[in-house]
């Protein structure tokens, strides 16, 4: 039985997402559907068996840090959506972002990086990695012609951007990013968390690795913390090394619900991505919103980029002459969106970024990205979109009226 395109037909993103990475063997049965590998160890009839798995690990499994089957079957279907050889699997988004960071950009080397980025991986690369000697150079990355003097005069080992930024959903030209990587010997990292390798496959575009919090919408239930770095084997293989030392691993209970939520991912996709477009529609004719940022709407789109006709379900809005005061007005009335620290999942949920994901960075720092405090991020779930529609209209009442 193949467990992996044969090459006699193709598989498509939903027949990807359902089979990729199932029935993966242990013995001569196969199992209908991925069980949960929870052993910390494992034996072998001989030391000498151990001693060749210990050797080279795709023999077999010996020790959860090095290796787990749940896991593994998580990583195949991860790599298979992003189109890659392999993919590692983390204990979270984070620690694949610090992965891919420190695989590719050593002490004493420069990083060129996306000025909004996600807030926590602004302050990993400018507050932790600068004590190691990382030289981290932030750029407007939708302006090109400023990325690549910059890595021109810096050379950097790296480039790091999202596919959509986070919070204010700017999208990424990754081919054009690529090339000026290449033109410098840099590697390309790409977090292609806000919109799931459904929609965007950036290796496919030039991205030497990509990165995703697997608890947003690979997951997409709210109920699985893990990352994942989609890349070549030899990336790979520097990853799994580095991962074994620093404990960064996935446990087999979060890569089983992920594994399984990635199955409904385009399913899922379909519909947040239809209501999206419904609630930025809505939103861009409310008086009580003055500017509203999604993918073609707020900034241009590369040509090419994104599979489908769809742009995900990440948007952010600035609500009118507000300030926290009414932007926490407008949070405690909600009743169907949620707001919590979170995205991708089922449910629409909403964040104040100026409290949460950017918390840590100062007003000024905020400011000069262009997070506002009457910012707002939405992420649109797969409810009845009227519903999402009215919750969201009521809320803007409570808070401007």
């Amino acid at each position: 039985m193949s467990l992996q395109p044969s090459g006699k037909y193709s598989r498509g993103a939903a027949s990807t997402a359902v089979h990729a990475g199932e029935r993966l063997a242990t013995g001569k049965e196969i199992p209908s559907s991925s069980p949960i590998h929870i052993a910390t160890a494992y034996a072998y009839e001989t030391a000498a068996d151990l001693d060749a798995v210990f050797s080279d690990n795709s023999l077999g499994y010996v020790y959860s840090r090095y290796g787990n089957p749940t896991v593994r079957g998580l990583e195949i279907a991860i790599a298979a959506l992003e189109g890659t050889e392999e993919a590692v699997a983390y204990a979270s988004g984070m620690a694949a972002i610090f992965g891919a960071i420190t695989e590719t950009t050593h002490p004493g080397q420069s990083i060129v990086i996306s000025r909004d980025v996600y807030g926590a991986t602004f302050s990993l690369v400018q507050d932790y990695l600068s004590t190691n000697d990382i030289i981290a150079h932030f750029v407007d990355i939708l302006d090109l012609e400023t990325v690549a003097q910059v890595v021109d005069s810096v050379q950097p080992a790296a480039i790091l951007a999202e596919t959509a930024s986070n919070p204010l959903i700017r999208v990424a030209d990754i081919p054009a990013l690529a090339a000026i990587a290449r033109g410098a010997g840099a590697k390309l990292v790409i977090d292609n968390t806000f919109v799931s390798p459904v929609l965007v496959q950036p290796a496919s575009l030039g991205a030497d690795l990509v990165v995703h919090s697997a608890t947003k919408f690979l997951g997409g239930h709210g109920d699985a913390t893990g990352g994942v770095v989609a890349t070549s084997s030899r990336h790979a293989a520097g990853l799994r090394q580095n991962q074994k030392l620093t404990g960064a691993i996935l446990s087999p209970f979060d890569a089983w619900l992920t594994h399984r939520g990635i199955k409904t991912l385009p399913l899922r996709m379909k519909q947040h991505c239809a209501n999206a477009r419904d609630v930025v529609a809505w939103l861009q004719n409310d008086t009580r919103i003055d500017t509203v940022y999604y993918p073609g709407v707020s900034c241009a789109l590369p040509d090419g980029q994104f599979r489908t006709g769809d742009h995900g379900s990440m948007l952010s809005f600035e609500i009118h002459n507000a300030g926290q005061a009414a932007v926490f007005r407008f949070l405690d009335a909600l009743q169907l969106v949620t707001p919590a620290p979170t995205l991708g999942d089922v449910y629409s949920l909403t964040l104040y970024p100026a409290m949460s994901s950017h918390r840590a960075l100062t007003p000024e720092q905020r400011a000069g990205i262009g997070i506002g405090d009457n910012l707002v991020r939405l992420s649109v779930g797969i409810e009845d979109v009227a519903d999402i529609i009215d919750d969201l209209d009521q809320a803007l009442a409570a808070a401007v009226g």
